[in-house]
C-alpha cells in the first residue's frame, strides 16, 4: 500500500540544490535520509516525476515526497466506514487515529487505512479534524468531482456540528457566538488568539448541564486549525481532557484511557451535483464526565 505523497513549496534561501533546501525546511530529517530517497525515487517534483540528488533548486518550487516512519507503532483503533458512493466517502474516525500522514504516523492514519481497505488510491481529505478529535471525516473518490466538493467548504456552504463536554459557562447567554484572530503560537503546532481583525467564528449552544461539567454542541462557521479547542479555552472553557489548550501539559504522541471530549457528530449540506439534502451523522459518543450523573436538558432559549 502506497499513501499519496506529501507536498511543499521550497522557500526561498541561497540553496544550490533541492536537497539543500529539503534540509533546510525540514531539519529534523537528515541529509542522508533525504539522499536515500531521491536515490529510491521517493521525491518527485510538480508533475510526479523524481528528482535526482543534484536536482537544482528553483524558487517556489513544488516538491513531493513520500513520507516514511520505520518501525511505525500500530493505533489499537477503529475507524468505521458510513458511507460510499461514486464521489464520497464519510468515516467515523475514534479518537487518535491521524486523518492524514503526519509526526510519527505514515501507515497508521485514517487517508491510508482507507485507501488501503478500499483499494481507491484517488482519495483525498475534504477536510480535517485533529488526531485527539472523534468523528466524521469526509473523502473526495474523484479528481473530476473533488472541486465542487471542496467548495462546500470555502464557501461555508456545508454545516459542521461537534459534540464536546467543558467547564460550566453559568454566566453566558446562549447561544453565544466566539469570533476572534487565532494565529500561530509556540511551540509550532499550537494556535493562539491574537489582536485584530476576527479570522474564525464559533457558535455555541449549552445543550445538557450538570453540577460542574457541560455538554455544548460547537458550530464552527470558519475552520481554523484548533478554532474549537482555543475558543473553549479563551471563554474559561477548556475541553474536557485537552492537554493542548489552555495550557501545553502533554505533546499527544499516545493515548490513554482520557481522550479529548470532541466528537466531530454531524455534517450537512446541499450535494453540488444532486442538488439534494444530504446529511451524516457519527455513531460515536463521547464518554462525558466520570464524576457527575447527566441531569437535565437545557431548556431552548
Amino acid at each position: 500500500m502506497t499513501t499519496p505523497p506529501s507536498r511543499t513549496s521550497l522557500l526561498p534561501g541561497p540553496w544550490h540544490r533541492v536537497i539543500d533546501a529539503l534540509c533546510a525546511q525540514f531539519p529534523r530529517v537528515t541529509r542522508d535520509t533525504w539522499r536515500d530517497r531521491m536515490e529510491r525515487g521517493r521525491v518527485l517534483d510538480e508533475g510526479d516525476c523524481p528528482l535526482p540528488v543534484d536536482a537544482p533548486f528553483r524558487v517556489g518550487m513544488v516538491v513531493q515526497y513520500f513520507r516514511e516512519v520505520p518501525d511505525e507503532v500500530a493505533i489499537p483503533f477503529t475507524e468505521q466506514v458510513l458511507h460510499v458512493d461514486e464521489h464520497l466517502v464519510i468515516a467515523d474516525k475514534p479518537h487518535f487515529l491521524p486523518v492524514t500522514p503526519a509526526g510519527a504516523f505514515v501507515r497508521e492514519t485514517l487517508l491510508a487505512r482507507l485507501i488501503e481497505r478500499l483499494g481507491n488510491p484517488d482519495l483525498v481529505p475534504l477536510h480535517r479534524i485533529d488526531r485527539a478529535t472523534a468523528g466524521l471525516v469526509m473523502f473526495s473518490s474523484r479528481p473530476d468531482s473533488r472541486s465542487a466538493y471542496q467548495a462546500l467548504f470555502r464557501e461555508r456552504r456545508i454545516d459542521k456540528v461537534y459534540e464536546a463536554w467543558a467547564p460550566a459557562l453559568p454566566g453566558a447567554t446562549f447561544p453565544l457566538v466566539r469570533r476572534s484572530r487565532v494565529i500561530r503560537g509556540e511551540p509550532f503546532f499550537l494556535m493562539r488568539e491574537a489582536e485584530g481583525a476576527p479570522n474564525s467564528e464559533t457558535r455555541i449552544e449549552a445543550v445538557e448541564r450538570g453540577s460542574r461539567w457541560w455538554r455544548y454542541e460547537l458550530h464552527p462557521v470558519t475552520g481554523r486549525k484548533h478554532q474549537l479547542r482555543v475558543h473553549m479555552a479563551a471563554l474559561g472553557a477548556p475541553l474536557m481532557n485537552d492537554t493542548f489548550y489552555p495550557e501545553l501539559t502533554d505533546a499527544g504522541g499516545g493515548w490513554n484511557d482520557r481522550p479529548l471530549q470532541l466528537l466531530a457528530k454531524r455534517l450537512r449540506f446541499v450535494d453540488p451535483l444532486s442538488g439534494e439534502p444530504r446529511e451524516f451523522v457519527s455513531g460515536l459518543d463521547l464518554s462525558g464526565p466520570p464524576e457527575e450523573p447527566l441531569s437535565s436538558r437545557c431548556a431552548p432559549p
